[in-house]
């Protein structure tokens, strides 16, 4: 029986997006400027040089879904193709986590997210009396647009001093808190947002995000790996939902079970970083049972250099991914099928720290897959490809490419 591994490189754009203007993204590609960087030696740092070298994802199609997308030259990726390559568009009006997982899994977004305005205070006075009044303080810090790093390095010590929590959003929509694990409490900044997120939900804002973090404001302050998103839940049934209804398993790895609010999924996998989310990945090709679903997040290129705009590192951690598809594929059997795919995009080159309006890339490899162009895709036909192969029901939006 067939095995499916779905793979969500976050925020691996590849630009296009025809409807990318309105987003104020026109001309925002991630790969492909990450390749042209690359090319022209503007990403020889870290122990990085040369253009961007991911063999093993190209040989699958990767440049040719990058070409595709904006017909752009792909210097250092032109190998002839040897599996399924396309790229998809988003219908959802948004460029954010829950959009662009959700779509994958079949559900389009059937709502406009609310955004808070770039102004400060950006939150309304009811939300920051019922922050105060669940976390027990007296005040918030940041209320704010801002990207994570800085505002914490700006406000943690007074956070440590006052006790307030840091909140701030951004250009998704989101409700971020963020506060130190030891002086103000791990386990106590999870019941905050945990107990905050249906106020937000109810205002039609996608996630509220715990942004735990450590240090001094004498050595410095560093975020942690116990980052936990408090998302909607999704208004109709996923393709997890689905394929755990059809009696089969459904493993989350990374983000998935968070971005899903746990629904359809009857196993997570949370790691401590994607090498190993990757380990577990490479496990689970080797030992997943027949007729399931393994569906993963790796989130660092979006989290660690897309938002903090590092072209260099975003192109190590590409070249890392790759390297590790070889033990990827090692232990596939005749009828898994891999996809490749991302969420939105997040153009390191791009003016801002936020996430870009693109098309994504759709690689597909698999012993009884073929070859050649799917061409370009609804993000809902990633969804409903997956659930033929599995030979489950699947909802009323897309269609299977295979």
């Amino acid at each position: 029986m067939a095995r499916v591994f779905l793979t969500v490189l976050d925020s691996v754009g590849c630009g296009g997006a025809p409807d990318a203007a309105a987003f104020g993204d026109l001309g925002a590609n991630t790969l492909g400027h990450i390749i042209e960087a690359c090319a022209a030696g503007r990403a020889d740092e870290g122990g990085r040089h040369g253009p961007l070298s991911v063999p093993h994802l190209d040989a699958l199609g990767l440049g040719a879904a990058v070409r595709l997308s904006t017909g752009i030259a792909t210097p250092g990726l032109s190998a002839t193709a040897r599996g399924r390559w396309g790229a998809a568009e988003e219908g959802s009006q948004g460029k954010d986590t829950p959009s662009g997982h959700w779509e994958l899994a079949g559900v389009p977004v059937p709502w406009d997210w609310h955004y808070f305005p770039e102004t400060t205070p950006a939150f309304p006075d009811s939300l920051v009396s019922e922050v105060c009044r669940l976390a027990g303080v007296s005040g918030i810090l940041g209320n704010c647009h801002a990207s994570g790093v800085p505002i914490i390095n700006e406000l943690g010590a007074e956070h440590i001093r006052s006790g307030w929590p840091i909140c701030y959003t951004s250009a998704d929509s989101v409700f971020q808190i963020a506060a130190h694990e030891q002086h103000f409490g791990l386990d106590r900044l999870l019941d905050l947002c945990r107990g905050i997120a249906p106020v937000l939900h109810q205002m039609k804002v996608g996630r509220v995000i715990a942004r735990p973090f450590i240090g001094d404001p004498e050595g410095g302050f560093q975020r942690t790996t116990h980052r936990r998103d408090f998302a909607i839940s999704p208004p109709e049934p996923t393709l997890c939902d689905r394929v755990s209804g059809a009696g089969r398993r459904v493993l989350g790895i990374g983000k998935i079970s968070d971005i899903f609010s746990g629904r359809g999924l009857g196993e997570s996998f949370k790691g401590s970083g994607d090498a190993s989310l990757m380990d577990r990945l490479v496990a689970e090709v080797g030992t997943a049972p027949e007729g399931g679903l393994v569906f993963a997040n790796f989130v660092e290129f979006d989290s660690s250099f897309g938002h903090r705009r590092d072209i260099a590192g975003y192109a190590r951690a590409l070249e890392w991914f790759d390297s590790r598809v070889p033990d990827l594929m090692a232990s596939a059997r005749p009828d898994d099928l891999f996809i490749f795919t991302a969420d939105h995009g997040n153009d390191p080159s791009w003016r801002g720290t936020d996430h870009t309006r693109e098309r994504v890339p759709v690689v597909v490899a698999g012993a009884g897959v073929g070859t050649g162009e799917i061409g370009l895709c609804a993000f809902a036909d990633v969804g409903a490809s997956v659930a033929a192969w599995l030979d489950v029901p699947f909802g009323p939006v897309g269609c299977s490419f295979l």
